[in-house]
């Protein structure tokens, strides 16, 4: 009616405009996923030469373009998307697969137990809760990232963690140690190798030490990821360095799957002797000499 007054809307609460911690972000296209994360890789090593070589003004420079960027924030949520189910990035489907290849009918009878509890899993650089390795229900795990977004994601620096001592490794050390697409983001080669030497004191070995089954024969274990171009095309780093510095360090290769973007490794930790890696030294030396090639290395000193 002519005389009818329209009703007034209530204003929207400042509240309500702001996404919850469960609101879905905003999906990017895959080309602006890869773009985003391949220019906070290139500023990281950068920023890390700079800081190296003393030189502070290029240093503050490259950290203003890291903020400006959006940082560490937008890098994790580019890796989210880039890890998204539709996106078919959850590198832990490669380690599942695996373990219903090595372990036939143990997945779900109830043989992935061993004393107390589930295998123990420690995600480094965890991004997501709900990946294949959490839902599949055979690990507990523990997840840890440098900044966290999630509550069940723990704020936690894996170089500054505190490895379990002998006594308390069978209540806090792992079966299995990930580390997908983390050795990478480091832009020290020596603070890779320095990742890689630690992962051992948090496998608890003993536990399967000695075992004859099918579970003594692939844990502990450690299942490392890597961008392809890492191993496939670097002066410095090739398929045998790798399985050479990984031997140094106790491991032997269980598997691996190289695709068009990532190379996945599954490597069986059998343990070092003490004083084993005194001698131990791999350098930054060409393997692959070219002029089209990367300089991505992992140095042991």
């Amino acid at each position: 009616m002519a005389g009818q007054k329209k009703k007034r809307k209530k204003p929207h609460l400042l509240s309500h405009t702001r996404p919850t911690s469960t609101a879905k972000r905003p999906s990017i296209s895959s080309q602006a996923t890869r773009s985003l994360i391949r220019k906070h890789h290139i500023l990281q090593k950068q920023l890390h030469s700079a800081t190296s070589n003393g030189n502070i003004v290029a240093a503050e420079s490259l950290q203003a373009q890291l903020v400006a960027s959006g940082g560490l924030q937008k890098y994790q949520e580019a890796s989210i998307q880039g890890q998204s189910a539709e996106r078919g990035g959850d590198t832990s489907k490669v380690l599942m697969e695996w373990m219903r290849e090595m372990l036939p009918g143990s997945l779900n009878g109830g043989e992935t137990k061993r004393g107390k509890g589930r295998l123990r899993m420690l995600e480094v650089g965890a991004l997501k809760v709900d990946n294949a390795c959490s839902r599949s229900g055979i690990f507990d795990v523990t997840r840890i990232d440098l900044h966290s977004q999630h509550p069940d994601i723990k704020t936690q620096d894996f170089m500054e963690m505190d490895s379990p001592s002998i006594e308390a490794m069978e209540d806090n050390g792992f079966d299995v140690v990930s580390l997908s697409l983390v050795v990478n983001y480091l832009g020290n080669a020596v603070g890779r190798g320095e990742m890689l030497k630690r992962v051992g004191g948090f496998l608890r070995l003993g536990r399967h030490s000695g075992k004859k089954d099918i579970m003594g024969s692939v844990f502990p274990a450690l299942f490392l990821v890597l961008p392809a171009p890492c191993v496939t095309n670097s002066r410095y780093l090739d398929e045998v360095r790798m399985e050479d510095i990984m031997t140094s360090l106790g491991y032997t290769k269980m598997k691996r799957k190289l695709s068009k973007k990532l190379v996945y490794y599954l490597w069986r930790f059998v343990g070092i002797k003490a004083g084993q890696l005194e001698n131990v030294a791999f350098r930054k030396e060409e393997v692959l000499p070219g002029g089209q090639r990367n300089n991505f290395t992992i140095i042991l000193q």
